[in-house]
């Protein structure tokens, strides 16, 4: 007969039991969480952060804006710090007016459809034409094309458009969207003409990238302290309705070819405001 009785080997077996509990509710501790995302359940594919930029576009159909913006590098030779506004309103019309700290006015710019008009009276000249031909007509007007890019992350006009396709691609705390012109996609390994960066936690746009059709560079641009931009947008709001209500108040922009940079900083953000067609201005 075994030393050990059937008694014993019961009272062992039940030993060892409670061992590997033991050691099995350890490992599990000493395992690494889940994202903080995928435990919230939010959106990680391309089509789901497609639909949300989506839905941040449509929540704000018009807006106005004052802000402090400093320029480096020459981008524009007629100041380095500018106190400006910014008028929107859906889906299309833009202006932006600039002023010297003592209210003189440096430039005004407005964006209707495909067209533009750039009028720096400091120099006396008004420039019209259509956005496509921007840089390549006007040097002068090229500022003013990154400075409508740049503020697009508050106004929300940088959703993907119709016949636009995505890429999504995981790079550590950050989603990547790649948005590729109409007839591109990642199949064809031709290059994207927007890169958007989202922190995998808000899933906030902080960073992106507009680039040329050759692959160069034409702007970074970086998005910082968001803020809700309506009383009410708190905790307790869903967070599609939250999210959708917070925008960036700091952005800078990079000039992919090395003429320089823009700080905005926005002091304030009023959205969904009733704006008077003349507060638009006129392109032509």
């Amino acid at each position: 007969m075994s030393w050990l009785s059937r008694d014993g080997r019961l009272a062992l077996g039940g030993t060892y039991g409670l061992l590997m509990c033991l050691l099995l509710a350890s490992c599990s501790l000493m395992m690494p969480k889940k994202e903080a995302s995928v435990e919230r359940g939010l959106p990680t594919t391309a089509e789901e952060l497609t639909t949300l930029l989506r839905q941040r576009e449509a929540a704000i159909h018009s807006l106005k804006g004052l802000f402090t913006a400093k320029i480096r590098g020459g981008l524009i030779p007629i100041a380095s710090r500018v106190e400006g506004t910014v008028y929107y309103r859906r889906p299309d019309a833009v202006r932006l007016r600039g002023f010297t700290p003592i209210g003189g006015e440096l430039f005004e710019f407005v964006q209707a459809g495909d067209l533009y008009k750039l009028r720096l009276p400091t120099m006396g000249r008004v420039l019209t034409g259509r956005q496509a031909e921007m840089a390549m007509r006007h040097e002068l007007a090229r500022p003013f094309q990154l400075s409508i890019w740049a503020v697009g992350g508050v106004l929300g006009t940088g959703v993907v458009a119709n016949g636009e396709t995505v890429r999504l691609v995981e790079a550590e705390d950050r989603y990547r969207l790649d948005v590729y012109a109409d007839g591109r996609n990642d199949t064809d390994r031709t290059t994207p003409i927007r890169r958007l960066w989202f922190d995998r936690r808000t899933l906030f746009v902080v960073q992106e990238d507009r680039l040329a059709t050759n692959g160069d560079i034409e702007a970074i641009i970086y998005y910082e302290d968001f803020r809700p931009v309506e009383e009410g947008a708190g905790d307790s709001w869903p967070i599609e309705r939250r999210s959708a209500l917070v925008r960036p108040f700091k952005i800078s922009l990079k000039d992919g070819r090395g003429q320089g940079s823009i700080q905005i900083t926005f002091h304030e953000i009023l959205p969904n405001q009733t704006i008077a067609t003349e507060e638009l201005g006129e392109v032509l």
